[in-house]
């Protein structure tokens, strides 16, 4: 098996969350097989979800605040501020991306939003022409695990809240197939507050079994033909919006 370089974003306040046992038990799994293994734990961190002047040193515009504009200058020019480049210094690492987060509101926590927002950057994840099955992290990997109040029941096609899959379509199509990343089932804890002991467990041991199985699949190397210092000073998007 060939090695990986798996990064885990974990958005759960709580240290003892179940979201939180779920890293530990795939770390654990990964690390044992040889893989290595970076955890960006958001709340431990402090990190700001919320974009701003802050994220960048200096300017495009500074009697206009548009933020794609400044995202592009900062990939051209290195400008990005310094907790937005380390966190995508552990993004171009990664083989194996690894959301991990409670579903509320029938999404993400806002810390993981603007985790998105602000480090999954034009210039750095995306840019013009090149998403989807063209994405810059195509043939990179990626899986997320979810844990919910709600039961497989409340996530049917006959369920309150509609198939899980729907729920999840914009962090999976809008947010990492969008980039290119080839996206693997999510895993979904359901109803972890309320389960017995023993599924928690079997949680654990299926979360672990997961990642072992996507570790396994083939990675493409980084893209070489795309690079942000190729943009251009400024793109046609970038006057409206």
């Amino acid at each position: 098996m060939s090695r990986r370089t798996v990064l885990f974003v974990l958005a759960n306040p709580e240290p003892g969350s179940f979201c939180h046992a779920l890293v530990d038990a795939g770390r654990v799994a990964l690390e044992t097989a040889g893989h290595d293994v970076q955890v960006s734990d958001l709340y431990t961190l402090g990190f700001n979800p919320v974009a701003g002047r802050h994220d960048f040193v200096g300017a495009a515009d500074p009697g206009r605040f548009h933020y794609q504009s400044e995202q592009a200058r900062a990939a051209r020019l290195g400008a990005f501020s310094a907790d937005i480049a380390a966190e995508q210094q552990k993004v171009a690492a990664a083989d194996i991306l690894v959301p991990v987060f409670p579903l509320w509101w029938g999404g993400p926590p806002a810390m993981l939003k603007g985790w998105f927002e602000r480090v999954l950057a034009y210039g750095f994840a995306y840019v013009d022409g090149y998403r989807f099955e063209s994405g810059l992290f195509r043939g990179r990997r990626a899986v997320f695990a979810v844990t919910t109040g709600g039961t497989p029941a409340r996530f049917s096609v006959d369920g309150v809240y509609g198939p899980i899959e729907d729920v999840l379509m914009p962090v999976r199509r809008l947010g990492l197939e969008y980039m290119g990343y080839e996206v693997s089932e999510a895993f979904v804890a359901y109803a972890a507050p309320r389960v017995e002991p023993e599924v928690r467990s079997e949680y654990l041991a299926d979360f672990a079994a997961r990642l072992m199985e996507v570790a396994a699949l083939p990675v493409a190397p980084v893209r070489s033909d795309i690079h942000p210092l190729d943009l251009g000073p400024e793109a046609a998007w970038t006057r409206s919006g």
